[in-house]
């Protein structure tokens, strides 16, 4: 991912022009061992006649100012004991300022160390549970974090009795909906300032641009950029801010295995500790002497449990540089709704997260939470959220008539285009539609025979100057008739012409009807040879239903999964069948953890068709496969016997036609845009379009060849019956006569000139 971030930082310098003008950055990236200090010097060279340095210059934080943080939080949080949990020996290395502590703080600490090598951290943790250690500090990457916080989840270990601490600055990076409401305390650092909007900008950017997701066994939240990425990202950032400065600098033609100094090394170098950046990680000073980060904002994150009311692009909280107090904390879909029902109904409002975070489901005692819970205890006097409308909640609050209106769909991965092939031109017609072209003109060849033999006006005399003469010919024999045919077909023609009314009218039936085959051939050619067909594997539900190589699944305990549980319709029945047999793999925690296998595996997700539009309006690599599996609606909850429901709802009618219901939706919910699939242009042919046509020409060819070479042998051997001599004899003269002919002399008898050329 660091790699990506340095040539994400690269592509936006040489796309803003302001920052280095007539100047374009180019990169020449080597990898080599981490812990290899002589290969790195020796392929990075050096920067001035003298190898001795102050030190390395850092964008990131000393480790010591990270223990410091630590240790203020410690105090902060009285904690008289503590248990440091460390991944490697770099780790304990870190940590030595906090294992002095104890004589200071009066703080009891505990070493321990996870198994190197080994992801599988349960037998410690047991032992930490048998122990009572409830103040746990881990310091490990986040990807082992986020195993850890898995294997603590199956411990039993997400309570609110333990308080886990995370070194890892990527701790805000992590999908943590999981544990959300758990109860457990769980506290870390962030250093990227996410809150900022240029910050919140450039990560969209990043999640639209990046060339690849993360892995999935990461845990990692999709689009997401982690700390060494954007250190990575303000790091060439700070380069092109001191190559700004230092417009006097020359550099001659270097070779990449000279190791002679630049000679403009260490005023570049002093140059770069003097720039200054506000990047994604903050403030960017460094100190002029050693070159490390100074005067730096390190924010403190913790988990907490309000967040699940707020859902994208409904209620959202807004991205700002100021301190937003009251409703302006928020924005969404459904901010623009109270607003504007505000404005019809003229009053005022206070808007308030609903305490648990929930929606409003109903338990086994019969007992409602969530936005429900406070309808019914008049808590509250409008609940203006993607709540729907069903038949247990309606019992117990009102609803207004439906905002927006949904059902459950299908996500999945936007198929990939397939080249036409160099059969291609034979697709603007079915197989089916060749198979009966085929048999009409064999049908109408023979009809053609039949008819002209039996009509006595296509018998003529062949020879019109002798009216006498009682020889008479038909020109419809029944190659003649097919080759009629076939001309027609073809658009060619031929020689013959029908005399009678009756074969007249048969070729006038066959022209009729090969104009309209021809012609709707013509029509559809072009697009087929030229579009790239998008064929994906299933187009509904039924054909999830029909197969089993494509996992698909629903949020667990989500009402979707609850539709498909208490369905009755055989079709759904067999889709609940399927993944309540594999609910650890079908079923998934949440939405963003559905999208990720989504675009990672070959799984489909079930979820609802407005959040599909939304996902997909911001992936292009997604799409909504079918229609609708059931339909619902969203609308504003009140208490039983409230008198704004009825108000709500004529606004609600009101909004609708305005068409502003439609313009609030079009506002949040259109995304970016993905590229348009169809070019403006058409595409010029190619051998994949028509390769084709020119296997059959040269298929024809050689069949003619060897037809031709059939036609010799077979005269010949008849040749050979009437003149009585071997079939080998015959042949050769066969071939002599031929070549006579072919060189020029033409002394023959006619008899014999009709035996050289026509066998």
């Amino acid at each position: 991912m660091d790699e990506l971030a340095f040539k994400f930082a690269v592509n936006n310098i040489n796309r803003n022009k302001t920052l280095i003008p007539n100047t374009t950055l180019t990169y020449d990236i080597q990898r080599i061992n981490l812990f290899d200090g002589f290969e790195a010097s020796r392929r990075g060279g050096t920067n001035s006649s003298s190898t001795r340095s102050s030190g390395p210059i850092q964008t990131n934080m000393h480790s010591n100012t990270t223990l410091l943080a630590i240790l203020d939080v410690v105090t902060f949080f009285k904690w008289k004991k503590l248990t440091v949990v460390y991944e490697d020996s770099t780790g304990l290395m870190r940590m030595q300022e906090l294992i002095k502590a104890p004589a200071k703080f009066n703080l009891k600490i505990k070493i321990r160390q996870l198994t190197p090598g080994n992801q599988d951290a349960r037998p410690l943790l047991k032992e930490l549970k048998r122990d009572k250690e409830f103040f746990i500090l881990f310091d490990c990457s986040y990807w082992m974090a986020a195993e850890l916080l898995k294997q603590l989840s199956s411990m039993g270990m997400m309570t609110e009795y333990y308080h886990f601490f995370f070194t890892t600055l990527d701790l805000f990076a992590l999908d943590l909906e999981p544990y959300r409401y758990s109860g457990v305390n769980m506290t870390g650092f962030r250093l990227l300032n996410v809150d900022n909007p240029w910050v919140a900008s450039t990560m969209d950017k990043w999640a639209m641009e990046r060339l690849q997701g993360p892995k999935q066994e990461s845990g990692l939240m999709d689009g997401i950029m982690t700390t060494d990425a954007a250190l990575m990202y303000d790091a060439v950032f700070m380069v092109a801010v001191a190559s700004q400065r230092a417009t006097q600098m020359t550099v001659s033609s270097l070779q990449c295995h000279r190791h002679k100094p630049w000679r403009f090394g260490p005023r570049f170098m002093n140059l770069f500790k003097e720039a200054q950046w506000d990047g994604l990680t903050g403030h960017i000073v460094l100190n002029k002497t050693d070159g490390l980060r100074r005067d730096f904002d390190l924010d403190i994150i913790s988990l907490k449990e309000d967040g699940a009311a707020r859902e994208n692009p409904y209620v959202m909280y807004k991205k700002s540089d100021k301190e937003l107090v009251g409703n302006d904390r928020f924005e969404g879909y459904c901010l623009d709704l109270l607003k504007e029902l505000s404005n019809i109904l003229g009053f005022t409002y206070e808007v308030r997260l609903v305490a648990d975070g929930k929606y409003g489901a109903q338990n086994d005692k019969g007992e409602w939470n969530g936005m429900v819970r406070e309808l019914i205890d008049h808590v509250a006097d409008l609940a203006v959220a993607p709540l729907t409308i069903t038949y247990v909640r309606e019992k117990v609050i009102d609803f207004s008539k439906p905002f927006m209106t949904l059902g459950i769909s299908i996500l999945y991965r936007k198929p990939n285009g397939t080249n036409p092939g160099v059969f291609s031109f034979l697709n603007p017609l079915s197989p089916d539609i060749w198979m009966y072209v085929l048999l009409a003109c064999t049908g109408v060849s023979c009809v053609l025979f039949v008819i002209a033999r039996f009509t006595p006006y296509e018998w003529y005399n062949p020879h019109p100057c002798s009216p006498s003469s009682t020889l008479i010919q038909n020109n419809f024999t029944l190659l003649n008739s097919f080759w009629f045919g076939i001309g027609a077909l073809m658009r060619q023609g031929s020689e013959l012409m029908p005399k009678a009314l009756s074969t007249r009218i048969v070729g006038g039936i066959w022209w009729f009807f090969t104009l309209i085959i021809i012609s709707s051939y013509t029509a559809n050619l072009a697009a087929f040879l030229t579009v790239e067909r998008m064929d994906a594997p299933i187009d509904s539900a039924d054909d999830l239903a029909k197969q089993t190589r494509i996992e698909y699944g629903a949020v667990r305990d989500g009402s979707t999964m609850t539709f498909f549980k208490k369905s009755k319709i055989s079709t759904y029945e067999k889709m609940w069948a399927f993944m309540s047999s594999r609910k650890n793999t079908a079923l998934v925690k949440n939405n963003q953890e559905g999208i990720t296998r989504v675009l990672t595996t070959d799984y489909a997700m079930l979820m609802e068709s407005t959040s599909i539009e939304y996902i997909s309006q911001r992936n292009c690599n997604l799409t909504q496969i079918g229609g609708l599996i059931d339909s619902k609606g969203y609308g504003v909850g009140t208490p039983i016997g409230s008198p704004y429901r009825d108000k709500v709802t004529i606004a609600i009618l009101q909004l609708q036609e305005e068409g502003k219901l439609h313009m609030m939706k079009e506002k949040w919910w259109r995304g970016n845009g993905c590229p348009e699939e169809d070019n403006k242009e058409a595409n010029a042919l190619g051998v994949e379009n028509i390769g084709g046509i020119f296997i059959v020409l040269a298929a024809g060819l050689v069949l003619s060849v060897f037809v031709a070479i059939g036609e010799f042998i077979y005269k010949a051997r008849r040749n050979a019956d009437i003149e009585e001599v071997s079939e080998f004899m015959a042949v050769l003269s066969s071939w002599s006569r031929w070549s006579e002919v072919s060189e020029g002399q033409q002394n023959f008898r006619r008899n014999d000139l009709i035996k050289a050329v026509l066998f």
